[in-house]
């Protein structure tokens, strides 16, 4: 099974399990950056093994700041993840990205401060590019297939996501400032995913569930964890009958330029890059090296 599986979801808040799926197995990853956030459930869509693994573990215990994403996404690759689907609650910057609705953002600001968002560290030194954040072949893919399975869901592509840090809300004139930034919606985990996934050279794309208005929208509620729970949970029924949808038809054998995403990145000279450092990263990087 290990190196088998083509593709992986990574559920976001509220979802913490793959519950429309037969279950095959659970596995309990080792990685060289610790654990994953919890272990991950390969079940079957349709004869399609697919990885599953909650962002913030079952139970929610990990809060968007000490997210292992590191080790997250090297589990993923280590068993054969090629094609990485996210789930996430987003906040609107939008008056016309309504709760309820669903995002596939294709662009990405990081306003994050205290994570590691890179494999690239002492030892070895590389620049991989993140003009287009999000994997837009997989992206289009996902769009087509709901468009043509799931009439009754919106969804809105185009849009700019930006990432806090978190765990808080942002302020009112953060709020205001993001807008005038260009983003659409706000959420506290896709920068980090986006870059490691096109680090790792895994196609990645994220599904976003619009909760809240955030608090820019006079006239509106201000963001709350209720109100976010509230939509989150009517959305999570659509999320669940949308994912075996989007995985049976996925062509999970269709290469894309995120699998050479580091071809060309590495700096660092082969005879000066660390032992303990290749063996972190063989997984990776071995075939650029070896």
């Amino acid at each position: 099974m290990i190196g088998s599986i083509k593709i992986g979801v990574i559920g976001g808040s509220g979802l913490y399990n793959f519950s429309s799926a037969k279950v095959i197995d659970e596995v309990d990853v080792d990685t060289p950056f610790g654990k994953p956030s919890d272990k991950i459930t390969i079940v079957d869509v349709e004869g399609k093994k697919v990885a599953f693994l909650p962002r913030h573990g079952r139970g929610h215990v990990y809060p968007p700041t000490h997210i292992p994403m590191k080790a997250n996404i090297w589990a993923l690759k280590y068993l054969g993840v090629r094609k990485l689907i996210g789930v996430s609650a987003v906040g609107s910057l939008r008056e016309e990205l309504k709760p309820m609705d669903f995002v596939i953002p294709s662009q990405l600001i990081d306003f994050t401060r205290w994570r590691e968002l890179t494999f690239f560290d002492f030892g070895l030194v590389g620049h991989v590019s993140m003009a287009d954040p999000f994997c837009n072949e997989l992206s289009g893919e996902i769009k087509r297939i709901i468009d043509e399975n799931l009439k009754n869901v919106v969804v809105h592509t185009g849009k700019t996501y930006i990432t806090i840090e978190g765990p808080q809300f942002s302020s009112r004139a953060e709020s205001n400032m993001f807008r005038q930034w260009g983003a659409d919606i706000i959420g506290m985990t896709a920068a980090g995913e986006a870059k490691l996934s096109r680090e790792a050279e895994i196609c990645y794309s994220l599904i976003s569930m619009v909760t809240d208005y955030d608090c820019w929208y006079e006239g509106h509620d201000d963001v709350t964890v209720e109100m976010v729970l509230n939509y989150m949970n009517k959305n999570i029924d659509n999320i669940l009958k949308m994912l075996p949808i989007i995985v049976k038809n996925i062509d999970e054998n269709k290469r894309c330029s995120c699998e050479e995403a580091a071809k060309f990145a590495i700096m660092t000279a082969k005879d000066r890059i660390p032992q303990d450092v290749k063996k972190k990263l063989a997984l990776f990087y071995e075939k650029y090296w070896g």
